[in-house]
This record gives structure tokens, sequence and C-alpha cells, in this order.
């Protein structure tokens, strides 16, 4: 059984039996409250299903809500669904953010503290643009990390030690939890339920509020963004002729006439402006406008492939599901707006 979990069978915790697991949400400047409300409702639903299966008297799961002070430093409780229970403090969630992401002088407040927690066994988690404060304590450096894919770029720039995966809607690296998209804080939410209260208690939440229980990714959702914003003029001016023309010719001395570069030069000056090799870049272009054919067509997949320039539907099919998650079949089924 995983620490802190509830046996619901005898109704035991691993921890002392009159002891909640106290998970608090962090208030910074511009955090979204629909989530911080909507993460309490789930785990007090969640805590309602696992007394009811363990026949408890107590709660399991104890939320609470943190806030800078009045003299905006140390954060303290503003919020407690069990005030009077004794708990340890296991988690610290930084929900999304509205607007831009917090910069450094607003999250300084914030970064000892979450720091100091973590050092004490606390585990940290973000959503979304939370994942900008969580990088001000450090403690992402090393770390594969995920945030909302618009914020990819910005991330990266602030935070370069820390390894970003944006595919992934939520990494879970045991200490630190990370989550993508905006509502991407019920995969957080269902995910510590898991942990904590179990499985069936995690499915039971999941089915109620008629969620995914986790296992989806983020790269079902978001589109390709290329980055564009690297000052590499000869390098652009390929991305753009590749986007305007679907990537149907990537043949690399094609590709290096266009930037009036060698091929050598080029190759090593895209990657590094892009991120990627062109192979995988033209892959990706290809591999979304498959995703708008198959989402809002009806043509067949094999003619999807000729389309978007492979002549091996079955080589299409392997790298649209290296790269989606889905298989194209799966794609239409779950995002056809036919």
């Amino acid at each position: 059984m995983r620490s802190g979990a509830i046996d619901i069978v005898s109704g035991k915790n691993d921890m002392a039996c009159d002891e909640s697991i106290e998970i608090g949400l962090v208030l910074y400047p511009g955090a979204q409250l629909a989530a911080v409300l909507g993460l309490t409702d789930l785990f007090g639903l969640a805590d309602g299903i696992a007394a009811r299966y363990g026949k408890r008297d107590s709660s399991a799961l104890r939320v609470s809500h943190w806030q800078t002070d009045a003299a905006g430093k140390t954060p303290v409780r503003i919020f407690d669904t069990a005030p009077d229970d004794v708990s340890t403090l296991a988690v610290l969630i930084l929900p999304p953010g509205l607007g831009e992401p917090l910069p450094p002088e607003a999250a300084a407040p914030f970064a000892d503290w979450l720091r100091s927690h973590h050092g004490a066994g606390v585990t940290l988690g973000s959503v979304c643009a939370g994942a900008f404060l969580l990088g001000e304590t450090g403690l992402l450096a090393g770390r594969t990390v995920t945030t909302h894919w618009l914020h990819v770029e910005q991330f990266q720039v602030r935070f370069p030690q820390a390894r970003m995966d944006a595919d992934q809607l939520i990494i879970d690296d045991g200490d630190i939890v990370t989550a993508g998209g905006a509502m991407a804080w019920t995969d957080l939410g269902l995910r510590l339920v898991d942990r904590f209260l179990g499985p069936t208690v995690m499915i039971e939440t999941a089915r109620i509020l008629l969620v995914d229980p986790p296992g989806r990714e983020q790269r079902y959702y978001s589109p390709f963004s290329p980055r564009l914003t690297h000052g590499d003029l000869a390098v652009l001016k390929v991305q753009h002729w590749l986007q305007a023309t679907d990537a149907r010719d990537i043949a690399l001395a094609t590709l290096a006439e266009r930037a009036g570069l060698e091929e050598r030069t080029f190759l090593r000056r895209f990657q590094k402006a892009t991120g990627m090799t062109t192979r995988e870049y033209c892959q990706r272009l290809r591999v979304g406008k498959a995703r708008e054919m198959l989402q809002f067509s009806r043509l067949p997949i094999d003619r999807v492939a000729w389309e978007v320039g492979y002549g091996d539907p079955g080589a299409f099919r392997k790298i649209f599901a290296r790269i989606v998650g889905l298989t194209p079949g799966e794609y239409r089924r779950r995002f056809s707006a036919e």
C-alpha cells in the first residue's frame, strides 16, 4: 500500500488513524480561484467517498488555503476545512494563474517558504503557469516538468536547467508533481486522491465528476506551436515556407537553398533555433495538418496520410501515434467535429 493511502476495506491509514492528510492550495497573486475552489470540492468529494468505504468518523483529507500575511511576507492559512483536526501537511499546490505567469519579484515571498516545506518532506505541485512559481524555488533544475504549451518558450528562457516535456499533461516525480493546461487541476487532484486514498476512491471521484481518470496526455490537445522568436532570419524564412507548403518538400538541399546556407550550417542553425531536427519539425507540421483533416473531414485515414505527404500509411500511423499519443483512428473518434 502506498504511503499515507487508506485501506478502504479496514478503514485504516498507515498514518495514525486520527491524523488527516493536509493538502494546501496557495493563493499567489493572480491564482485562478475557479481551480482553487474546484480542487477544494474535488478533495472534499473524495474524502466523503473514502469515509463511506472506510467507515471513518474523521476526515481523511484536510484542505487549506494559504496566502501571504498582511505584510506580504510569510504565507498563512486563510481557510481550513478541518481546523480542529490533527494533520500532516503533505502537499502544497500552486494552481493555474490568470494572465501572464508570475514574475520573479512577485514570486519571491513564496519561494523560500516553498523550498523550506519541500525540505521538510512536503510534496510540491503546480498546474499550468503555477510552474513558474515552482521554478523560482530552484528545485526544478534537472527535473522533467510540464506546463501549458503556450508557456513553454517563456518557461525555458526563465528556467533553462529544467527539462520541459509539454507533451505530458501530468508528470509525477514523487516529491514534485507538475500538470499542464489550466484545466489539468482535475488530473492533479485525481492523482493525489489515488496517492492518498487509493485507486477505488479515485475512480469513484472521477466517475461522479464525469472527468477522465489520470492517463490523458496534453499532446492530445496541443497544436504544434513552432519556436519563431529565435532571431535567426534564415531559419525563420524556411519555417514560414514549410508552413505555407504543408512541408511537402523536405529535402535537405531544398531547405538549405531556401535558407541561403550550406547544408551542414543550415542543419546546425535549424536545430539550435527550433530545438528540433528538420525531420522531426516537418513530421510535426504534417501531423498537425493530419489532425485537422481527421477532425473536420471524413477522408479515409490512408487518404489523409497521402494528403499530408506520406506514401506509406503504416509509417504515417506510427509517426502520428508517437507524436500525438493516439492512433489516427482513436484521434478521429475522440475529436471528430462531424
